[in-house]
């Protein structure tokens, strides 16, 4: 499989993800493969709601605060995903939101240069 379709890969199994665990998914997926880091970009995540609760400083946060729960709260099952493609071990996984465009960057860091096992 080559680099473009195992990040195509990726980005649909984060999709299912996301619609299984969160009950819906984000409109684009994005993935990149670099090094030992597989990076995540997703956009359209926030819903019509969140988005009129974060125009607010203290909204902003609660939408910041429960999105991360909900994702770290699933975190096992991410880096499962992971570790099931490339057969390699997930060291960390680092994840934020931006209220402000709506995107999601999911960043795994695996414990071997990913990219350089890539046919």
């Amino acid at each position: 499989m080559s680099k473009g379709e195992l990040e195509n890969k990726i980005s649909r199994l984060i999709t299912q993800w996301e619609k299984d665990y969160l009950g819906r998914g984000s409109l684009t997926v994005k993935t990149d493969i670099l090094r030992n880091m597989i990076i995540v970009s997703l956009k359209g995540v926030l819903t019509p709601a969140e988005k009129t609760v974060a125009a607010t400083f203290e909204g902003m946060m609660s939408v910041k605060q429960i999105r991360a729960t909900l994702v770290e709260s699933g975190t096992d099952q991410l880096k499962e995903i992971m570790t099931d493609q490339f057969g390699i071990e997930v060291i960390s996984f680092h994840t934020d939101i931006s209220t402000q465009t709506g995107e999601r960057l999911m960043i795994f860091i695996m414990q071997e240069n990913v990219e350089a096992t890539i046919a």
